[in-house]
């Protein structure tokens, strides 16, 4: 265990600065308190630290550590079914945060991909309890948003990567009728979204992982429909747009956090699952395609964050527990 936060909160989002801190900001604390607070961990003391707060209180939104070392973070929602299209800057030098230009469309669980050209890539997510199938950019350079082409599906609880290639795939989600197993792949230079192979299982609250040779591993997540959470992972090659059946995972989980670790092995925490709230993790081993137990979490926890800090260890702050307690407590893991 490592300190624990000042505020409780889950939903929230985790930013690893080039400074090796790490920002925690928004959130909700419970049902009805949505938060605009933010907090710094310093690796280098131990200590959690307040900072500026945001100038919008916001959840489920995405923060994007961008190129010029500044954090853009973008949308969320406010209970009481207020919706933020704003969007804003952390500047970790003066610890302020300066509201920009307005997204084009109010949005919560959205995806933010950081772009080869140092552009935000937003898709998707919920306004008015309708999913989105719009897409903007950010220019850091500008500070606009410029609407680009509209995704094939509305999707929302989807992932999005930046592959080597620079282009961006998209996966699963929820879509208007059911939850998807459709996925797409955004090419910049053409704006233009090409749809890809089907995953063979439908998912949200799912998990995307670049691996090192470039493929893509998708982990888990739960069908709208059945509400079943899945045990199945599978492999997306963009070389060849076929994705292949893998080995299940111990643990059926959604809400859960992936890395890569420097093996190439992947690392997966948490997460709810048909189980329950887990504290297990679980490893996966290209090389034999085999997912192997890893060790507990000191307490179980879904909706949190999870982050890989400078010195190689991963950050584990925040969340919920089987009560739906949410938690101030934070956690390493030593890779």
């Amino acid at each position: 265990m490592t300190g624990s936060m000042n505020y409780g909160r889950y939903y929230h989002s985790a930013t690893v600065l080039t400074n090796g801190k790490v920002l925690v900001a928004g959130g909700m604390n419970n049902y009805t308190n949505t938060l605009n607070s933010a907090e710094f961990y310093d690796p280098d003391t131990g200590r959690w630290t307040f900072t500026g707060s945001m100038n919008n209180a916001r959840s489920l939104h995405r923060s994007t550590l961008l190129n010029n070392g500044k954090v853009l973070v973008t949308g969320g929602y406010i209970t009481g079914d207020i919706y933020v299209q704003s969007a804003e800057l952390y500047d970790p030098t003066s610890e302020y945060w300066t509201l920009m230009g307005n997204m084009n469309s109010a949005r919560y669980s959205h995806t933010a991909s950081l772009l080869s050209n140092g552009k935000v890539l937003v898709t998707g997510g919920v306004f008015n309890s309708q999913y989105l199938n719009t897409a903007e950019l950010y220019d850091p350079s500008t500070g606009m948003w410029t609407n680009v082409a509209n995704m094939n599906f509305a999707r929302s609880y989807h992932t999005a990567c930046t592959l080597s290639n620079g282009q961006v795939l998209v996966t699963g989600g929820d879509g208007l009728i059911s939850t998807l197993r459709s996925s797409e792949i955004y090419d910049l230079s053409a704006n233009t979204w090409i749809m890809q192979s089907d995953m063979y299982i439908a998912r949200k609250f799912h998990t995307a992982s670049v691996l090192y040779n470039g493929k893509v591993l998708v982990i888990s997540g739960v069908d709208r429909i059945t509400s079943n959470y899945n045990y199945g992972s599978e492999l997306y090659d963009a070389s060849t747009n076929v994705w292949t059946k893998l080995n299940n995972i111990n643990a059926s989980r959604s809400f859960h956090s992936t890395f890569v670790l420097t093996n190439d092995r992947v690392f997966i925490i948490g997460g709810q699952g048909s189980s329950g709230v887990l504290s297990s993790t679980e490893l996966y081993d290209p090389s034999t395609g085999m997912w192997t137990p890893g060790p507990s979490m000191n307490i179980a926890r879904t909706c949190h964050t999870a982050c890989k800090l400078t010195n190689g260890k991963i950050l584990v702050a925040g969340g919920r527990n089987q009560m739906a307690v949410t938690l101030s407590s934070a956690e390493f893991y030593q890779t």
